[in-house]
């Protein structure tokens, strides 16, 4: 049993040991009486248990294969912890310590240290393949730290056994979003090197390995992050709770049971209305733009946080990544990071019919038609491909629904956008480095994305940004296909799906000297061109899968003044740009069946009427007979071509006809070439697209 303390001044605490005197020791642990409580419960249980204190040590690990077994069971925790470890022992290297990682058993799985203290480690069989839970030690930070649920210290001759008194060891536990201890982190090392900051890294550490796990657990779903100051959010200080669709809460992070108050239980019997008093559709209003600001909330207690949500936009209305025109730029990836493999997500019964891969982007217009047909001859043939087209018509969203198609969809699909990668890391993304390849470079180095793509699909966005010594590198592992690592001399074996896209005309950069042939030709195995929005007749199926896919619960249409602004719009940021301005129209619009010029931002309606004021008007002469009446509404173009025909073939006929037949003798006199027949007429490409794919003959 423990002794009494001596008066705080002296700073000596005076320990009971079985079998010895007392005798006193030099501490620079606090005389907290929590942590005295603790270690004394700690001993009273060792010593029902009928351990001793000078027993032998066990120095039989687990076995090789059940060592093995044990890592694969955890094999999650670890790739969690792994990297958090070697930060933090960057923090403590060359203070004879070393970090352990144990399972929830007290299993230690993997650790890490001084190369001198792991030996002395050894001695003790504190080493990988040794339990280390008070059933098996007596009192340590692992076992204790399991028993307790909370960090735990232990300091030298609080340690039950005598043979661990030269240790000090910080641990705490690892808990999921549920509360359900995972495992222990711990640092430990020789006592005399005790430091009082050492516990704090180790609960940061704890708490960054929780916070990745829930990230991961609930990447599907909102993640609301929190804390009482606003500059908080987003450190490791923050709670961040995982919501479902419906409000309710289903996980939340060690932060925010401190920050609430409660337990993983409680927490769990509110939602977010009675919790925060906000819903779900007013988060995902106010959060769809990047930049928004955290958002003030009250408890019914009145305590006030400020909450910033988080989601996956196309995800969170149960889509399959990439499956929607919306998903050009709702899935916002970081720049040159591999987009993450997702698991198949419930879809509402609804949307259980919709087609997926490259069926999904055919919505009547011909030359994305033809575009599709053309790929699915060429797929699962080992032919890259490369995508020609302007910025925001949906290369991406192509890329991915050709993996989608292929017999490689089961696989990684990783994305590189080569533009926004800096130049001198650009070569490490891609092919990887060992540790120690340059400054700055990751302790044990990094894999590369054409690796991690192995199997599946790799997709280099942008290619025409790339550097040009870099792009020699790319040309010899296309054809070797094999990749060595920054400072590695091992080549690792990849097979992968190439698409590759580009806004930039690599024929001009060839000519230019800033594109190699060699590796434009390597790359055009089949290049195809997605045309920008103002050349598409598709406008409208666009605009009612968007608003369908941004309002499921309600139907949207645009009134006849905004068709006839989109109608006659050039969309020079093309479906990017059009589903932009229907979100933001969607969301102006709650409440609302039809959308109208009040729904829509100003700058877009300042575009669209310098747009307009820009066209060159048609003389338009007045015809003597009495006008024919108009056979369609006002709003179905935005000028008459009829009125450019002579006045006798316009007797006894319809406007419809009288229309067609001006558009058509306008196409064929501009040699087919629509934007110059557009401009004669006064109207826009879209009309004509739409005006003579509703011709039929008579």
């Amino acid at each position: 049993m423990a002794g009494p303390y001596t008066p705080a001044s002296a700073g000596l605490r005076l320990r009971a040991t079985q079998g010895d005197a007392r005798r006193p020791i030099a501490s620079a642990l606090p005389l907290d009486h929590t942590h005295v409580s603790k270690i004394d419960n700690s001993h009273e249980r060792c010593a029902a248990l009928g351990l001793s204190r000078i027993e032998r040590l066990d120095f039989s690990p687990l076995g090789r294969s059940d060592l093995v077994v044990a890592r694969e069971r955890n094999q999650r925790l670890y790739a969690h912890a792994a990297p958090v470890m070697e930060m933090l022992y960057e923090q403590i290297v060359n203070s004879d310590s070393m970090v352990v990682l144990c399972d929830a058993t007290g299993t230690i799985i993997h650790s890490i240290g001084d190369h001198d203290f792991l030996t002395r480690a050894s001695k003790v069989a504190l080493q990988p393949g040794v339990n280390w839970s008070e059933q098996s030690k007596g009192t340590n930070a692992v076992g204790t730290a399991l028993i307790e649920e909370s960090p735990t210290l232990v300091h030298a001759d609080e340690h039950y056994m005598h043979a661990n008194h030269f240790l000090t060891c910080s641990a705490a536990p690892i808990l999921d979003p549920r509360g359900n201890i995972l495992g222990v982190l711990d640092v430990s090392g020789d006592q005399r090197t005790y430091h009082q900051h050492t516990m704090g890294l180790v609960k940061m550490s704890a708490r960054m390995i929780e916070n990745h796990w829930l990230t991961d657990d609930y990447r599907n779903v909102m993640r609301l992050h929190f804390h009482s100051r606003v500059e908080f959010i987003g450190t490791l200080m923050e709670g961040i709770l995982a919501v479902s669709q419906d409000g309710k809460l289903v996980g939340a992070n060690r932060g925010a049971l401190e920050q609430l108050g409660l337990s993983g239980a409680a927490l769990r019997m509110h939602s977010l209305s009675t919790l925060f008093g906000t819903s779900v559709s007013a988060l995902v209003d106010r959060f769809r733009s990047p930049l928004a600001q955290p958002q003030p909330v009250e408890l019914s207690n009145g305590r006030q946080f400020h909450v910033h949500a988080r989601f996956n936009w196309p995800v969170w209305h149960g889509m399959e990544p990439a499956s929607s025109v919306s998903d050009v730029v709702a899935t916002q990836e970081a720049p040159g990071v591999a987009a993450p493999v997702r698991e198949p997500s419930a879809r509402p019964a609804a949307a259980s019919t919709e087609r997926a891969g490259l069926a999904s982007l055919i919505t009547g217009d011909a030359q994305v038609g033809t575009l599709v047909d053309k790929i699915r001859r060429v797929i699962n043939r080992d032919i890259p491909i490369l995508i020609l087209g302007e910025t925001g018509t949906g290369k991406e969203l192509l890329a991915r629904a050709i993996h989608q198609d292929s017999e490689r969809a089961r696989q990684p699909f990783v994305a590189v956008n080569c533009a926004s990668i800096p130049e001198t890391l650009i070569e490490a993304e891609l092919f990887g480095y060992e540790e120690g390849a340059f400054t700055g470079a990751r302790r044990k180095g990094a894999v590369g994305k054409l690796v991690q793509a192995n199997g599946g699909t790799l997709f280099l966005d942008e290619i025409g940004d790339m550097p040009l010594t870099l792009q020699a590198h790319l040309l010899r592992v296309l054809q070797e296909r094999q990749v060595t690592p920054l400072g590695s001399a091992k080549a690792v074996s990849v097979d992968v799906m190439l698409v590759c896209a580009t806004h930039r005309n690599l024929r001009e950069m060839i000519e230019q000297k800033t594109f190699r042939e060699d590796l434009y030709y390597r790359l055009n195995g089949l290049a195809v061109r997605l045309p920008p929005l103002r050349e598409r007749t598709d406008l409208m199926a666009l605009v009612e899968r968007i608003l369908e896919r941004e309002n499921p619960d309600r139907r949207l249409r645009l009134n006849p003044d905004v068709l006839r602004l989109f109608q006659g719009y050039q969309w020079p940021g093309n479906v990017r740009q059009l589903f932009n301005v229907l979100r933001t129209a969607s969301v102006m619009a709650s409440g609302d069946a039809v959308i109208s010029r009040d729904h829509l931002s100003d700058d877009f309606i300042d575009d669209a009427r310098q747009a307009s004021a820009q066209r060159p008007a048609v003389a338009v002469p007045t015809p003597e007979p009495e006008p024919v009446q108009r056979s369609v509404p006002q709003d179905a173009m935005p000028a008459s071509p009829a009125a450019s025909l002579p006045v006798d073939e316009q007797a006894g006929r319809s406007l419809e006809d009288i229309e067609l037949q001006s558009i058509q003798r306008a196409v064929d006199a501009a040699g087919g070439n629509i934007s110059v027949a557009a401009k004669q007429l006064g109207i826009s490409r879209n009309t004509i697209y739409r005006k003579l794919r509703w011709k039929t003959p008579r």
